[in-house]
């Protein structure tokens, strides 16, 4: 599904600090990593550089056997709304839009029919426990709730990728485990491929495997 080989990139111009050195990883489809780290190692510059938010300076991403630094703007663009999810640790929903209607933003985007759209959006906000809550607002939600809502956008349109960001940085204990629980179980269920980015060795014990990055690039842990 994801092969990275030899990803650099460095920032800063004349005086520029390689951020990331010679990354490579595999990730299969339907497996779930966690990628650790110190705050300042890459770990955001590599979900970005994967989602080919950014280019590389060396290296390369291929995803689905498809060279994402070679792709144009327009072909990166649909490429991370028809294939991949997104999940960050700021939630980043719309305030003016109901949970319903922040949920089905991707398949909106994606010209998906009304009805299919709808009937999609109702099964994913089931399956994260939310429906009940489908015309309610991101303000009158918790910080677990909230982030299982970016879970459910996420997820919605069955991406082949989920990329998440310190997706419990925000949260208490028991919320941060509910949402890794409910997270892992959506990636299994959408047969999705998963990366997640988190200090938290707890969280990073959910993953299949669990990976450090530091300035020597990518180790593999034990759990």
């Amino acid at each position: 599904m994801l092969r990275i080989t030899g990803l650099t990139k460095a920032y800063g111009g004349a005086r520029a600090r390689e951020v990331l050195h010679e990354v490579s990883l595999e990730v299969d489809r339907g497996e779930f990593i966690a990628i650790m780290g110190e705050s300042g190692a890459g770990k955001s510059t590599l979900l970005n550089l994967i989602a080919g938010l950014d280019t590389p300076d060396a290296g390369s991403v291929l995803f689905d056997g498809l060279d994402v630094s070679t792709l144009d703007d327009t072909a990166r663009t649909h490429l991370r709304r028809d294939r991949m999810g997104f999940v960050f640790q700021a939630f980043h929903l719309l305030p003016h839009l109901s949970i319903a209607q922040n949920v089905r933003l991707p398949l909106d985007l994606k010209g998906v029919a009304t009805a299919d759209a709808e009937e999609r959006t109702l099964a994913i906000l089931q399956a994260v426990g939310l429906a009940a809550r489908a015309r309610d607002y991101p303000r009158t939600l918790s910080g677990g709730e909230a982030q299982r809502v970016a879970i459910a956008r996420a997820l919605v349109h069955a991406p082949a990728l989920l990329l998440a960001d310190e997706p419990t940085g925000n949260l208490d204990s028991e919320s941060a485990s509910q949402v890794l629980s409910l997270l892992q179980d959506q990636i299994r269920q959408c047969a999705a491929s998963g990366i997640l980015v988190t200090h938290s060795r707890a969280a990073a014990r959910t993953a299949d495997r669990i990976y450090v990055l530091t300035e020597r690039g990518l180790t593999q842990q034990s759990a």
